[in-house]
């Protein structure tokens, strides 16, 4: 066992005692001394081991605490989903199932319904009645989890141009600027008066109960796509975007997308013939979201979305962690992992994403790093 110099320091004057009272009686020194100083310091370890478990574990409870409350204000309480095929509807209304709010689902051929949850909802007892009237899971039934974009402040320093204009990062492997591409986009309102969008062709449908909804995150990751301005031009100048906005605002949230908003826009997508959708938020897991992705997948069309911005112990976020989407993380300039970046076995791929140019909502260009 190595001695470090504190142990040493510690163990040299508790053991004056002993050692005088072996010298009395004759005893061997150096066996008591040995003996003393291994008695000592396994004594001295273990209450340091003690103190930095009790560290540890108060670190460990404060962070599930922490994850808990963050948790909590990532779901919607009041109401509870359910997805199915609309003879599955049939089945559950015949044995006496009522549902608030049912919307038709045309692009992935769905019902969805919204259910008022009394204060002692069960979620568990409720998805397994539900499977025991139809016979199976023939249903997805789960909470309205809540979404955030996670990605840092941009930053400006009233600097006429920062970043690098993601051509310079990421040059297309082809030209692209003449390809028609039809793009999908499930992100925040985008603010199409910016100078970035003068010649771009972009499609918008709102899925929240908001007339002025947030607009920074989806103007940033349209203009990172579509831009046509030579200041920041974009990947893919001439694809026409169709944009679902999704995002809405509230004091005690934030910025959030429900999981209610993400299918509604996936469906929708999915009637615009779109080849790709871009993904760039990040929540819990949801059934019915798993699903819809997996109908959107089936049906030919590839769902991409930002890995998180949690750091590199974070849990797998979602939808990037599905089997059916392409999880991206971010890499700064020199090919290095981004600091924040999470990572993981879910991850499929890595771009550039660190101090990317991008159009800021209200005009003007701004500098942003994240998945």
């Amino acid at each position: 066992m190595m001695i470090t110099t504190s142990l040493r320091h510690q163990a040299k004057y508790s053991l004056k005692g002993p050692l005088l009272l072996a010298f009395f009686w004759g005893v061997n020194v150096a066996l008591v001394a040995a003996q003393e100083v291994e008695d000592q310091v396994s004594e001295i370890v273990s209450e340091a081991t003690e103190e930095r478990i009790e560290q540890v574990m108060e670190d460990f409870l404060a962070d599930i605490e922490s994850r808990l409350s963050e948790d909590a204000l990532r779901i919607q309480t009041d109401h509870w989903l359910v997805m199915a095929e609309a003879d599955v509807f049939e089945q559950l209304a015949q044995e006496g199932y009522l549902f608030d709010r049912v919307s038709e689902l045309s692009g992935l051929g769905f019902l969805l319904a919204e259910v008022a949850a009394p204060a002692s909802f069960d979620l568990s007892a409720t998805r397994a009645g539900i499977y025991e009237v139809i016979g199976g899971q023939q249903a997805d039934v789960d909470l309205n989890h809540l979404y955030t974009a996670g990605v840092p402040d941009p930053q400006n320093d009233e600097q006429p141009l920062v970043g690098l204009a993601p051509r310079e990062l990421l040059p297309p492997p082809t030209d692209l600027s003449g390809l028609s591409l039809r793009i999908g986009i499930i992100d925040s309102s985008i603010d199409q008066r910016h100078s970035a969008f003068s010649n771009s062709s972009i499609t918008t449908q709102r899925f929240v109960d908001n007339d002025s909804p947030p607009n920074a995150h989806g103007t940033a990751i349209a203009s990172i796509i579509a831009s046509n301005d030579p200041q920041a031009l974009g990947l893919a100048p001439s694809a026409k975007i169709y944009a679902a906005e999704v995002f809405d605002h509230n004091e005690q949230q934030g910025e959030f997308a429900s999981t209610v908003s993400l299918i509604k826009a996936l469906s929708w997508l999915m009637t615009q013939d779109v080849s790709v959708i871009n993904i760039s938020l990040a929540g819990p897991s949801n059934r019915l979201l798993e699903t819809a992705l997996t109908r959107v997948r089936e049906r030919g069309v590839l769902a991409i979305a930002a890995a998180g911005n949690g750091g590199p112990m974070a849990q797998p976020m979602y939808p990037a962690a599905y089997p059916e989407v392409v999880a991206v993380t971010a890499t700064d300039d020199r090919g290095r992992a981004f600091r924040l970046a999470n990572r993981g076995e879910y991850v499929d791929i890595a771009a550039p994403g660190v101090n990317i140019r991008h159009a800021q909502a209200g005009g003007g260009f701004a500098a942003s790093s994240g998945t």
